[in-house]
């Protein structure tokens, strides 16, 4: 099997998974530590970023952001994100179940 064929089906489940439902995603981003600030406030100002976090590690930013869904994700990190100067890697990750929010305990079957 081909590796886009792969790709499309990926796309395909991860699509009709989270069709019609909202997508959280924390965004991990290693930015040439010249432009992390720039980056930083410039990921700042989409509506779509809850939290914006300079961090240690293997990482520079840390990302929490909601979208309409998938395909909306997928857009912002390939146009918009990916484009900026000097970001040098991106990793995201959808958030499947969330069980404490902001100190709140998330009854995890009134989500379901």
């Amino acid at each position: 099997m081909s590796e886009e064929k792969t790709n499309d089906e990926y796309e395909e489940v991860i699509s009709s998974y989270y069709e019609g439902r909202g997508v959280s995603s924390i965004i991990s981003i290693k930015v040439d530590t010249k432009e992390v600030d720039v980056v930083a406030e410039k990921l700042s100002e989409s509506n779509n970023i809850e939290d914006v976090f300079l961090v240690t590690g293997d990482v520079d930013l840390v990302i929490k952001a909601r979208f309409k869904d998938y395909d909306h994700m997928k857009k912002f990190i390939l146009d918009k994100t990916a484009s900026l100067s000097g970001i040098e890697d991106i990793k995201s990750m959808m958030v499947i179940t969330t069980y404490k929010e902001r100190f709140n305990i998330i009854d995890a079957e009134s989500t379901e």
